[in-house]
């Protein structure tokens, strides 16, 4: 792993304790930064350490000036919603200059015979377009959310170039002559009991097969025996099957997964029968469209952390959140050597992003999956930046790329 490139500048010992972190941020403290560096214009790589409650832990940050309209951000993707890939791969083939992996994802599998989808808990939006909604609450991956968490909460970058928390709910539906129903899911590897869900050529190649399992309540619980499943063209019912199929969607087509109710409602609709599948994520907090929109919980609202954040596990953590009335972005990675990096709690992720200069942030996919990675003007690829707890590069859903027109 490559620390050096640009210019460094220490910026200051400053207290390392996160018991103090809310006192040095009022006092304008931030962080204590051993090197900083330009990666392009309007992106900043700095490196840090702080004694969490387990010791001290190895940060890494990415400063990102959403108000320079040279420099974007963007969902960076494997190509197909289940699929993964490595975030030095990702940001890559996007040609990003710097990157953070994103949501937690389907990575393990508890139903028999069930391959796991890689893809993510929540929704996501990339170059302004929806590639999926979020799984049901009691069917996602990642640590427990505090108290009001779900997983249709994003951190989000509208066409007006302000970063922003949001939540955003699936409204669709599925017309037919028998009657309009709505849609319970889009692309997710997890449908609600009783529910339909539509799957499109972004979804991949991957089995739909584990959309009827687990439950509403539970994860874990059996797949539903009761499914169908039928592809929708130019408004037309052009095939049915019992069971949720694999293997590519053609573009233009839609394949509808019914369990339970949804199955039944679904068996009524015939070869040639008319039906119109329609499908967006609406959003809670703005009318301002997005461009990019990642899954994560909230741990910081308005300069406060949220209450009920666990303050007990400590451990390899990601994190994005933003500033300046979402002016300015802050990615965040942590080391993962175990042995010399133990880790930090939610909490102290909250108080790290605030210290950095966040008002606002959320909790991204952390363990083996948190990898950090810049791509300077003298370097041909992406570098990973942390040390990632596993021998190597997680793949991993999405990631949150960073773009610049203008290299330092």
């Amino acid at each position: 792993m490559r620390a050096g490139g640009a210019a460094v500048a220490a910026l200051g010992a400053l207290a390392g304790s996160l018991a103090g972190a809310s006192a040095a941020a009022a006092q304008g403290g931030g962080l204590p930064y051993s090197r900083v560096e330009q990666v392009a214009r309007g992106v900043t790589y700095g490196q840090f350490s702080v004694d969490g409650g387990k010791g001290a832990v190895t940060g890494y940050l990415l400063t990102v000036d959403l108000a320079d309209p040279r420099v974007r951000v963007d969902l960076l993707t494997p190509g197909a919603v289940a699929e993964r890939a490595p975030v030095s791969q990702l940001a890559d083939s996007a040609r990003a200059v710097a990157a953070v992996n994103g949501d937690f994802f389907n990575i393990t599998e508890e139903h028999a015979g069930v391959a796991p989808t890689g893809s993510s808990d929540g929704p996501e939006i990339s170059g302004g377009r929806a590639l999926k909604a979020a799984v049901p609450d009691a069917q996602r991956f990642g640590p427990a959310m505090p108290p009001g968490g779900t997983t249709r909460d994003v951190l989000g970058v509208g066409v007006d170039r302000r970063a922003r928390l949001d939540r955003l709910t699936l409204a669709g539906s599925v017309r037919t002559a028998h009657g309009s129903y709505p849609l319970g899911g889009f692309n997710q590897y997890a449908l609600p009991e009783g529910g339909i869900g539509a799957y499109t050529a972004g979804w991949g190649t991957v089995s739909r097969e584990r959309a009827v399992c687990g439950s509403d309540t539970s994860r874990a619980a059996a797949c539903s025996t009761d499914t169908y499943e039928v592809t929708v063209r130019h408004g037309r019912v052009t095939a049915a099957a019992d069971t949720p199929g694999q293997g590519a969607i053609a573009p233009g087509s839609t394949v509808l997964v019914g369990r339970d109710a949804g199955a039944d409602t679904l068996r009524a609709l015939r070869v040639g029968d008319r039906a119109d599948v329609a499908e967006h994520l609406a959003p809670a907090a703005s009318h301002v469209p997005y461009t990019f929109a990642v899954g994560g919980f909230t741990v910081l609202r308005d300069g406060d952390p949220l209450p009920g954040l666990d303050t007990k596990t400590a451990a390899v953590r990601t994190a994005a959140g933003f500033g300046a009335g979402g002016r300015t972005l802050y990615l965040l990675a942590l080391d993962g050597t175990a042995a010399a990096d133990p880790g930090l709690t939610v909490a102290e992720v909250a108080d790290v992003m605030r210290r950095a200069g966040a008002d606002d942030a959320v909790n991204l996919d952390g363990g083996g999956s948190t990898t950090l990675v810049t791509r300077g003007p003298g370097d041909p690829a992406a570098i990973v930046r942390n040390n990632p707890s596993g021998v190597a590069e997680r793949p991993v859903a999405n990631a949150v790329g960073v773009f610049s027109t203008a290299r330092s």
